[in-house]
């Protein structure tokens, strides 16, 4: 859909949040009229909404009767938090409205080719890190999507010779009917099957919803474009179907014919039979075996789009990772603290066990996502190095059962549960700890029972701990 054929349409944004208030400026710079739908009433959304409410191109439908209406509209720009399924959509869809999204509009008038990328977890990071790569080369390039940068803020910057990087959720895959010209599929497992909030209550009802929308990514591909597959993933490396693109792989547990992979500590990639080393893994700043999946879908991007290696190294090298995944926050007395917040599946906890070797004190639990707790409570029975456990949240006793189930916490593991909030957990973990210690935030669930969201418990953790550590 072009900008002038919106022009003429009866258009409705579906909710005012980050990425909503993002759809509401952009049309607006363009000068094209709509309603925005939110069950907050004006005071409630926010300064931004605030100093646009005065715009007479906005109309306003706001409270519990927001969607009263919504079959009036053509077009329906649906924000990721809200259910392509709810019944009011599904009605506004029969009457005729056309639903789109910005991700789908981004998609529609960029101009240059877009890089994305999904997994369950390391798309943040993988995205970060193939922008940086391509900003080292000297690319003009854009980062945005899920990992916080709404497209739509950036659009009006780009030409033909930029690059589009964008961390792609399963909601912003799920409608999506176009793919970008290079698709990098990580780690896919089970997420987002249980609705986290009120204020975001979309959710998938089954694994298999969940895997089809994150298939969004490859399945619109042509000949011409390029799918980078992990090669370490069933469900990921099934995508290889999925997809008429030209396929390239990475893994950091095999060797793959054309992409990237680790042997002998090396980082190589591979093209026509030749190989080059990159860079050693003990060159890396981050920390952990599963972001070494990362590095090699980044490498493997880069290399496609022709960074130097040098580039390439260089960005690897200083990388340290992204706020609250495995982010060093705090040390003192020998003791250091590691904000894991973003950790919000049992893989995401059990990676970040296997990253350290230390004496390790983990913070483990939440709020529901319908995550099976097995291969974690393995991990907790059989891991070397733990020292102790803190079960905090709705999901403590699930994670136990799991521990249970596979032999129980041995002896010497300490266990501590029912603490109410982020000071006393982290005083709890001071406490214990010792001269060499690490203690770990890594919940494997999340956030919603006691805090607004990861962030929110990420900052507290990170706020005690540097508390405790001044």
């Amino acid at each position: 859909m072009t900008l002038q054929e919106l022009k003429d349409k009866k258009i409705a944004i579906l909710g005012c949040s980050i990425e909503g208030l993002s759809s509401a400026r952009f049309l607006l710079t363009h000068g094209i009229s709509f309603t925005v739908l939110d069950k907050q009433c004006l005071s409630e959304l926010g300064e931004e909404a605030l100093q646009l409410s005065g715009n007479q191109l906005i109309n306003w439908e706001l409270g519990e009767n927001h969607l009263d209406r919504l079959e009036d509209f053509e077009v329906i720009f649906r924000t990721p938090g809200f259910p392509l399924w709810n019944q009011r959509l599904q009605a506004a869809l029969a009457a005729g409205a056309e639903v789109t999204s910005q991700t789908k509009l981004f998609f529609s008038l960029c101009p240059c080719p877009v890089i994305g990328v999904t997994g369950t977890k390391g798309k943040g990071t993988t995205a970060t890190l193939i922008s940086l790569m391509l900003k080292k080369s000297g690319r003009d390039v854009y980062l945005g999507g899920n990992i916080g940068t709404p497209p739509l803020d950036f659009l009006d910057k780009l030409n033909p010779s930029s690059f589009a990087v964008l961390e792609l959720s399963s909601f912003q895959l799920e409608d999506l009917k176009v793919s970008p010209k290079i698709a990098v599929v990580l780690l896919i497992t089970a997420d987002h099957l249980v609705s986290q909030s009120s204020e975001s209550p979309n959710y998938h009802k089954t694994v298999k919803e969940y895997v089809t929308a994150k298939k969004k990514l490859v399945q619109f591909q042509t000949i011409s474009d390029t799918a980078v597959i992990s090669a370490d993933w069933e469900t990921s490396l099934a995508m290889e179907k999925e997809t008429a693109a030209e396929a390239y792989f990475f893994s950091r547990q095999r060797e793959v014919k054309r992409g990237t992979f680790v042997q002998d500590k090396t980082i190589i990639f591979v093209e026509q039979g030749r190989k080059e080393d990159i860079i050693s893994v003990s060159e890396l700043l981050l920390r952990g075996e599963h972001n070494w999946e990362n590095v090699c879908a980044a490498v493997t991007v880069a290399k496609l789009c022709k960074v130097e290696n040098t580039a390439i190294s260089s960005v690897l090298r200083t990388f340290r990772g992204l706020a609250n995944r495995l982010e060093f926050v705090a040390s003192a007395g020998g003791v250091n603290y590691y904000n894991d917040s973003f950790s919000t599946t049992p893989e995401t906890a059990v990676a970040a066990l296997r990253a350290f070797s230390e004496p390790l004190i983990i913070i483990l639990g939440g709020s529901e996502k319908g995550s099976d707790y097995t291969e974690l409570g393995r991990e907790l029975h059989e891991a070397k190095n733990l020292k102790a456990v803190i079960l905090i949240g709705n999901t403590a006793g699930k994670i136990e059962s799991a521990v249970v189930r596979a032999g129980g916490f041995p002896p010497k593991i300490e266990v501590i549960k029912n603490l109410p909030d982020m000071p006393s957990i982290v005083s709890a973990a001071a406490k214990i700890s010792a001269p060499g210690d690490v203690v770990l935030l890594s919940p494997a669930c999340a956030s919603f029972d006691m805090f607004k969201n990861y962030k929110e418990r990420g900052n507290q953790f990170t706020l005690g701990a540097k508390k405790i550590c001044a």
